[in-house]
């Protein structure tokens, strides 16, 4: 239902009027219309990164998260046989900062740039503008796409910063007579939307728990999207080389309890409220990523905290080099990035790093015991 006094979107009316004409939708349908439709789609439609947007990512944050994971490419383009072509890949870049660090940090080996295809998994417009803009002078071919699929096969660099938790979840809550599907429906006066459940049990091949082992009223969320995708990475690198470096907030194993929530100007926002003007995200379940990896054949490291994996890869010594030579306050601005990065308080802890790796190469750094 829409908020007192907040904007009635286009989109919230279309969804209103498939509704009651077609009948209620699952959570899954409702987050790929809110964040992808072609017209009126949160990422489609704005440019949503930043503290004039309505979140805030790490490589906004500071410098050193970029520049850290631009060097953890280049080992591991190392660690491939430093191949002469490869597609270098960054799904759901955002306004391009963190290619724009990665880039910077791999000036450092040249060939490593030399032998680089970029390529922007993005579907928003607005985006890919401020990528273009923002990318232009980097020296390097940079391609856009608007799937992973569209990808051409060649040995493969893949970066996915807070991309998974965008994909869309189906949830199913325990009632009183076993899993029912949560979906959205319209909310009593017929004007606005509001959760319901399906009326019938799932199909019997979905992966559900046992609901005589389950309390009623729990919630399980299953990331179908995101176990697609991960095995669509992992397909990907065992066929032709390769990693993939997941950086997202997530959880380690399957467990009850919603995790769907929506942001808009830095704070908490209703999930149903204005669809297309709002962030909506799920916890990862590192878990199913691991699973699907493995049912592709590939390897997969961690996930480990996001703290101790750039903390491995040498943050210390990169904010003290950065550091070196600079006013006091942009010392201290410089650490305050760091500090947000790696504190078990901020962003440390509740951001996980995850690798899905061709099989038969070293360990990747950062995810050594």
């Amino acid at each position: 239902m829409t908020l007192a006094g907040a904007e009635r979107t286009a989109l919230e009316d279309r969804l209103v009027a498939l509704i009651r004409a077609r009948g209620p939708i699952t959570v899954a349908d409702y987050m790929a219309d809110a964040l992808f439709h072609p017209q009126e789609g949160y990422y489609t439609a704005r440019s949503p990164i930043g503290a004039e947007g309505d979140f805030i990512t790490a490589p906004e944050v500071s410098q050193i998260f970029g520049e850290l994971v631009g060097l953890w490419l280049v080992q591991s383009w190392i660690d491939m046989g430093s191949p002469s072509a490869f597609n270098l890949v960054e799904l759901g870049p955002g306004r391009g900062v963190l290619m724009q660090d990665v880039l910077r940090a791999a000036r450092l080996r040249p060939a490593f740039l030399d032998a680089a295809h970029v390529l922007l998994v993005e579907t928003g417009g607005r985006l890919r503008l401020e990528q273009r803009r923002r990318l232009k002078d980097s020296g390097v071919r940079i391609d856009w796409a608007d799937r992973f699929a569209d990808v051409a096969p060649a040995p493969t660099l893949l970066v996915a910063n807070e991309f998974f938790d965008c994909l869309p979840i189906r949830q199913f809550v325990r009632g009183t007579v076993g899993w029912r599907e949560r979906l959205v429906g319209l909310s009593p006066d017929g004007a606005g939307l509001a959760f319901t459940l399906s009326p019938t049990p799932p199909e019997p091949a979905i992966d559900l728990p046992p609901a005589d082992d389950v309390a009623e009223g729990a919630i399980f969320e299953l990331p179908d999207a995101a176990e697609s995708a991960a095995e669509e990475i992992a397909k990907a690198v065992v066929d032709h080389g390769g990693r993939a470096l997941i950086i997202d907030y997530g959880h380690l194993h399957d467990g009850f309890g919603e995790t769907l929530q929506a942001v808009r100007r830095h704070a908490p926002w209703p999930v149903l409220s204005a669809p297309g003007a709002a962030d909506i995200t799920a916890h990862v379940n590192f878990e199913r990523l691991t699973r699907a990896a493995f049912n592709a054949g590939a390897g997969a490291h961690g996930p480990v905290s996001q703290g101790a994996f750039l903390e491995r890869l040498g943050l210390p010594f990169r904010l003290e080099r950065l550091s070196h030579g600079k006013p006091p306050e942009e010392v201290m601005r410089l650490h305050q990035g760091a500090q947000r990065l790696v504190s078990p308080n901020q962003m440390g802890e509740l951001f996980k790093a995850f690798c899905i790796s061709a099989p038969g190469l070293p360990a990747p750094q950062g995810f050594q015991s």
